[in-house]
């Protein structure tokens, strides 16, 4: 198999191990007593909605409402699916949030309440506190995702400016909770995932305000004076570890990157390739991690250790990108312009990096791919790998190389999937 038939074998690998419809329906309870309420959000919202439907008892109760990104939507019967912004929450999302909170405060202790958590979910489940308006989230979100914060302090600070994260809805709720969760961060910790609806809060008012003053945001008045007015104790902290709130609720993590880290190394030892996995949570600024990967891809080629091709080196997480220029690109197409930048044509490398979601940051592409002759076509069009870099401009450099991998919305997302694959070449 060539180059880079193994590469998208095995991100394809890497998604269906995180396919909702296959993962879903091997954790559903039975239903209760009294009725079923479903909620969700997240970019796999929509499909862990169906899979529900698909293997709920047909004479059980059953209803609920369910926030996706846009265009990420699916048909369902009994669960309403609503599409809204994403990574910038809109109103959208706030009116369903609020119709979620007001479902959920009518339960009973003879209810369930099965929550469907998913990566995307802190920006689609976006209600904020009365002290602050939709457009004061939006602006402090801008802000948050342009500076190079990584995605549990920038869930820290919506944390304590939601009316239902932070563990604020199982608070709200009287009825039992069962949360699935498919992990989209570093370490799988529901606290962390779509901001923790269900799960315990450890973080505080003074963490929230430390992190904008860390990364110098600009953020409005009133986002400001909420967080100070928590600080001093006039507004309520979110519930935290040991909280009664929790007494009646588990937070199962149902998929990780590292299942679809495994499963891509399977693919690959099943194709006659030796297969490494990296981590499945790398983080740091994507061009920097991007450095270290090329210098052991070169030393592999050179001294064939600590791997003789042919190898892959497969990684999961998370990566930042400080945003300073103007171009397009997410984490994946960063990275991978680094990669470029850096190994300028090293022959017997490859490389694909896409997130696991299909969307890389707020384009229209996964991510792409990297062949040892990316360097050399694209000086031809003209195109400086270190001027791309400097412009944040990666997917106009790998659109323009026709090496973008578009896959539209997975319906899932276990966070970023990476591979070098070091092949004999000689």
């Amino acid at each position: 198999m060539a180059p880079r038939e193994l590469l998208l074998g095995s991100f394809k690998a890497a998604v269906a191990a995180a396919d909702p419809l296959q993962i879903v329906p091997r954790h559903l309870p039975r239903p209760p007593t009294g009725r079923t309420l479903v909620i969700g959000a997240g970019k796999a919202a929509a499909a862990m909605a169906l899979a529900v439907e698909q293997h709920w008892p047909a004479d059980a109760s059953l209803d609920g409402i369910v926030i996706t990104r846009y265009a990420h939507g699916l048909l369902t019967n009994r669960i309403t699916v609503v599409e809204a912004g994403h990574p910038v929450p809109d109103e959208s999302g706030e009116a369903a949030a609020q119709k979620i909170l007001d479902g959920v405060k009518r339960l009973s202790k003879d209810d369930l309440l099965l929550a469907l958590v998913s990566g995307g979910g802190s920006s689609l489940l976006s209600l904020p506190v009365a002290t602050i308006t939709m457009a004061d989230l939006k602006a402090v979100t801008k802000e948050l995702l342009q500076c190079g914060a990584t995605i549990q302090e920038i869930n820290t600070v919506r944390k304590h400016l939601s009316v239902i994260q932070g563990g604020r809805l199982a608070a709200a709720c009287k009825a039992r909770i069962l949360a699935l969760v498919i992990s989209d961060v570093t370490g799988d910790d529901p606290t962390h995932i779509a901001s923790g609806p269900c799960a315990p809060d450890p973080t505080t008012y003074q963490d929230a305000l430390d992190i904008l003053k860390r990364y110098e945001c600009k953020i409005p008045k009133a986002v400001q004076e909420t967080l100070e007015r928590g600080i001093d104790g006039e507004l309520a902290e979110t519930p935290k570890p040991g909280d009664k709130a929790f007494a009646k609720t588990e937070n199962r993590v149902i998929a990780t990157a590292q299942l679809s880290l495994q499963a891509a190394a399977k693919f690959f030892e099943a194709n006659g390739v030796r297969a490494a996995i990296l981590g499945d949570s790398v983080t740091g600024e994507a061009r920097e991690v991007a450095k270290v990967y090329a210098a052991l891809a070169r030393q592999i080629r050179a001294h064939a250790a600590p791997w003789q091709p042919p190898v892959a080196l497969i990684s999961g997480g998370e990566c930042t990108v400080t945003v300073r220029g103007k171009g397009r690109g997410g984490r994946c197409t960063e990275f991978l312009l680094s990669l470029v930048n850096d190994l300028k044509g090293a022959d017997g490398i490859h490389a694909i990096a896409c997130d696991t979601d299909g969307i890389d940051g707020t384009e229209d592409n996964a991510g792409a791919i990297v062949a040892p002759d990316s360097f050399a076509r694209a000086a031809a069009l003209g195109l400086r790998s270190d001027k791309s870099l400097e412009n944040n401009d990666g997917y106009s450099y790998f659109s323009a190389l026709g090496d973008l991998v578009v896959t539209g919305p997975t319906r899932t997302n276990v966070n970023d999937f990476r591979v070098i694959l070091i092949t004999p070449w000689r």
